[in-house]
């Protein structure tokens, strides 16, 4: 099963596309691919891919003041749902404060945070190799952290394929 996970951004969009195993395992799911790109330029993603699910960081409101930014990215989530209609019932929204709470255990947690487990995960599973020049996270930076993070949220809650707490 191959799962698309984006973080959207009011002019750039964060992407991590995951092959996951089709049965329940302790295995992490495969990371085939991740990127920063132009909003406009995101969805070409999915046609070389062919996903089976999607999974999209969505914008909760907090009572906080917000920036026009937040607003734009508003914008852009709705574009890539409505972009995304022929997939209307493989696409997920996941919320930043599951996220934190699936791989941090704590609201409070920030992108350092979520980065770090990410990080302890993988190279718990397999190895330093896993950083360096060919592996599956090398040259993963910014918002790709978080959308590798919206990812593996919607695989454990969503399809149950794998859980953090076997590791």
């Amino acid at each position: 099963m191959i799962v698309v996970a984006i973080d959207p951004g009011p002019v750039k969009t964060a992407y991590c596309i995951f092959k996951v195993p089709s049965i329940p395992t302790q295995d992490l799911p495969e990371i085939l691919s991740f990127g920063i790109r132009e909003n406009k330029d995101v969805l070409r993603a999915f046609s070389v891919y062919d996903p089976n699910r999607i999974a999209i960081e969505m914008i909760a409101s907090y009572g906080m003041a917000v920036g026009a930014s937040v607003f734009d990215t508003c914008v852009w989530i709705g574009r890539f749902a409505q972009a995304l209609d022929e997939f209307q019932e493989k696409t997920t929204f996941i919320f930043r404060k599951d996220v934190k709470m699936h791989l941090c255990g704590s609201m409070k947690a920030k992108d350092s945070n979520i980065r770090q487990a990410i990080l302890d995960l993988y190279i718990a599973k397999y190895g330093e190799g896993v950083t360096k020049k060919g592996g599956m996270l090398y040259k993963a930076s910014k918002d790709i952290w978080a959308a590798i993070g919206v990812g593996l949220t919607y695989i454990n809650s969503q399809e149950k394929k794998w859980n953090p707490s076997q590791e």
